[in-house]
């Protein structure tokens, strides 16, 4: 059952009162944009002062003013935010939201009734029932997701059909993260369940702690956490949103790559896999890295999922559960109607962001965000994006691989060799990928200048100075896209 309604935000242009300025000579019009859920734009004609009569000092005010006239725009920028004034007196600016949808209004009380009227599966009870253990795989500190609304209702169905709450693992999906502890558990779980409750961290290099599965089609080792394959109930949480190589996350990927061991994830996020064209956000068919995420998953096994949908303020939208394919794929055609907005082609600048914390806290996952982006620039065109980049680049072989690129085309070289690997280079080579196809320039104020110029990209001291140069570089009629929450918006035309 999906809770939630399907629903599209108006994109007609609300267009402020243009304003003319002059005495018996042809007016400098200027025309503002007003916010839009979907898109905001302005289409001017630049400032022009014509010849004839001197013009009067408010005339040159005026003009003087239309010329440097900017909108404001909140991005998404660590935990508080960043607002930045973008030029719109010479050029079209189009501000891309997620289309707007009904809330669900009562969370909790949806889960309960979802887990009990689930997509092509018994109900959570019926299942909970005779078992004598139970893992639900949540995800790590990356993703927003709602557990603290989730948890409980799942939890307490558990224990009342007969599973002992000693007897209930919560396994972290950290894939090759870091493990998260302390303050990090009671922020993902909710700090009653995070003390109540068996929490076990997903360790991929421990191979103790993995178990062989088979091989899939494709010839790549299976290993799975011991840890879910050893309970009588296994589950799975998450959040279905795009996902720059899966095409979408939740469902499936919380078993690979998120409780897969190395060896599987070596071949997962292999370049075999992410060069091919399908490998990108908003692409299940045909997408090799998602056929190789189900098939691992399918030969796991999976009992029963619970994934939601959130909107840009991350409220639930959309609540969905049961079998693990039927029940992501519902949530997948909520998302499309949510996050597909029309750019019509290509722009010359592109401002965006990773989404905000907590997907913007390294630069390994920031990346998310420049690729999520990459539909709407031009070839050769200038993609700006402001991360905080709070934890500094990521993992210290990621940050090592990212500092010895030395080029582009020298990296690139590197992937081609088959003796190459460096755990977490299948994100450098998404970085490649996207500068392949233009200048990306980057605003933080958790990575100095020097180490970003290492990661080939270029470090500005804000987003209006990047906007300056890009116009400069394009010129002064060069179109804008700004996406406020970065990869959680797909540009499409």
């Amino acid at each position: 059952m999906r809770a939630g309604a399907d629903g599209s935000a108006d994109d007609t242009l609300d267009t402020h009162k243009v304003l003319g300025f002059g005495v018996g000579r042809p007016a400098v019009r200027v025309r503002r944009p007003a916010r839009s859920p979907v898109r905001t734009g302005a289409v001017p004609n630049p400032p022009v002062m014509t010849s004839g009569a001197t013009p009067s000092p408010l005339e040159r005010d005026c003009f003087i003013a239309a010329l440097f006239a900017t909108m404001k725009v909140h991005l998404r920028y660590g935990r508080t935010g960043l607002d930045v004034d973008i030029p719109n007196a010479t050029t079209t600016v189009d501000v891309l939201h997620m289309h707007e949808v009904p809330v669900v209004p009562q969370p909790q009380k949806t889960v309960e009734a979802v887990i009990e009227q689930p997509l092509n599966s018994p109900p959570l009870s019926a299942l909970a029932r005779g078992r004598d253990s139970a893992c639900i795989v949540v995800s790590d500190i990356t993703r927003p997701v709602p557990n603290k609304v989730l948890l409980p209702p799942l939890l307490r169905c558990l224990e009342a059909n007969g599973i002992k709450r000693e007897n209930i693992s919560l396994l972290i999906a950290t894939g090759l993260h870091r493990p998260n502890v302390g303050a990090e558990l009671e922020e993902i779980l909710g700090a009653e369940v995070a003390a109540n409750y068996t929490v076990i961290n997903h360790h991929a290099r421990a191979d103790e702690e993995q178990q062989f599965i088979g091989e899939t089609s494709n010839g790549a080792p299976a290993f799975i956490d011991r840890t879910y394959l050893q309970a009588d109930l296994k589950i799975l949480t998450g959040l279905i949103e795009p996902h720059l190589m899966a095409g979408y996350s939740g469902g499936r990927k919380l078993v690979c790559p998120g409780i897969a061991g190395w060896r599987t994830i070596k071949v997962f996020h292999s370049p075999a896999l992410l060069e091919h064209p399908r490998a990108t956000n908003g692409v299940l068919d045909g997408n090799p890295v998602h056929q190789m995420s189900l098939e691992i998953a399918r030969m796991a096994g999976a009992d029963f999922i619970l994934n939601v949908t959130l909107d840009e303020p991350r409220r639930i939208t959309g609540v969905f559960a049961g079998e693990m394919e039927t029940a992501h794929l519902a949530g997948v055609e909520a998302v499309n109607k949510m996050v597909k907005v029309d750019i019509g082609a290509p722009a010359d600048i592109v401002v965006t962001t990773s989404a905000g914390y907590p997907l913007d806290t390294t630069f390994y996952q920031a990346i998310k965000g420049l690729v999520g982006a990459l539909p709407a620039v031009k070839q050769g065109g200038t993609l700006i994006m402001a991360a905080s980049l709070s934890e500094g680049l990521g993992s210290a072989e990621f940050a090592q691989l990212c500092l010895q690129m030395g080029s582009v085309e020298a990296f690139t070289q590197k992937l081609l060799d088959p003796d190459f690997f460096v755990f977490d280079q299948w994100q450098a080579e998404e970085l490649v990928k996207v500068l392949r196809h233009c200048e990306v320039m980057i605003y933080s104020d958790g990575v100095d200048h020097d180490t970003l110029r290492q990661c080939l990209v270029t470090p500005i001291d804000s987003v209006e100075d990047g906007i300056r140069y890009a116009l400069d570089k394009h010129g002064r009629d060069a179109r804008i896209i700004v996406i406020p929450e970065g990869p959680y918006v797909l540009p499409s035309y």
